[in-house]
């Protein structure tokens, strides 16, 4: 059957389960960041989307071995890598971790995903219903820039080919220049450090209103969190940068905090967010809630 997906088609948004038996979208692997949207950079990432043979095949072996070493690359570059093969997620499981691969393997077991796309093989001699070997990249919004059709292997991309194919593509982010971060409503949110290089200033110095709540989450991997706060109809958003300080901070869900409250386009954000040892707490929703000075709390 002849391939149709070329440079320019929109890539289907298909789900899958992964290695660990969950269901994952597509496009939840190029959305972007919640801080990428706070910042107002909406452009989401590119993705490698490699279909392949399965665990028994040598050409597939290798180039997942080569994409292993390439893992650490991708990471720092914020694209994103996604296999696909036939193989149960039991099966894709014990390969990915054979491999020492990071990266998610899902499993199109039922073959409806291959097979909508015209990528069954149907020559094949050890296992049938497995799918052709090809590789995408795609760009954030799933449409295809490049396709690689690796029936030979001579034919799946080199790292220095994704390397060029990601370049096109990350080029045309909105914060691809150093000139994108340096700007106020971004510098509001994502704090420089020199902020604090004076120690931990007073709250309110800045003349910004200043609130009590407590941390109802934090994600240690992507460096933000909120806050619940009667100051606020929603959680107020937050970035490590926001608390003083140096290297890389944290603070615990259920942590009393005092912060200044910035009113930015995308939602309030807080600053100078420091650790609040006076008030009573109660709890919302199992975690403990900072109340306001008058005893309430917001429903």
């Amino acid at each position: 059957m002849t391939i149709n997906l070329r440079a320019g088609d929109a890539f289907p948004d298909f789900e899958l389960r992964d290695h660990r038996k969950q269901s994952r979208r597509l496009s939840g692997y190029t959305s972007p960041s919640p801080l990428d949207e706070r910042l107002g950079f909406d452009d989401g990432y590119p993705l490698i989307l490699v279909f392949g043979r399965g665990f028994f095949c040598p050409r597939d072996q290798e180039q997942m071995r080569g994409l292993v070493r390439f893992q650490s690359e991708l990471a720092v570059n914020y694209c994103k890598l996604v296999t696909v093969s036939a193989d149960p997620p039991k099966v894709g499981a014990a390969f990915r971790a054979g491999l020492g691969a990071e990266w998610p393997f899902l499993s199109d077991e039922k073959r409806e995903v291959i097979g909508s796309l015209g990528l069954l093989d149907e020559t094949e001699g050890e296992y049938a219903g497995v799918s052709r070997p090809f590789t995408f990249v795609l760009r954030p919004d799933l449409t295809i820039h490049k396709a690689y059709d690796g029936w030979f292997f001579v034919g799946r991309p080199t790292h220095e080919q994704l390397r060029r194919d990601l370049r096109e593509i990350m080029k045309f982010r909105k914060d691809y220049r150093y000139d994108a971060y340096n700007k106020p409503e971004v510098k509001s949110i994502r704090i420089p450090q020199q902020e604090w290089a004076d120690g931990v200033p007073p709250l309110g110095a800045t003349g910004l209103p200043v609130a009590r709540g407590v941390v109802s989450s934090f994600d240690v991997d992507a460096g933000v969190g909120s806050i619940y706060t009667d100051a606020s109809e929603e959680d107020v958003f937050f970035s490590f940068t926001a608390i003083p300080g140096e290297g890389y901070r944290t603070l615990r869900p259920g942590t009393p905090v005092k912060f200044e409250v910035v009113d930015h386009p995308t939602g309030p954000t807080a600053r100078n967010v420091q650790k609040d040892e006076a008030g009573a707490t109660s709890t919302h929703h199992g975690v403990p809630l900072r109340t306001s000075p008058q005893g309430g709390s917001r429903a």
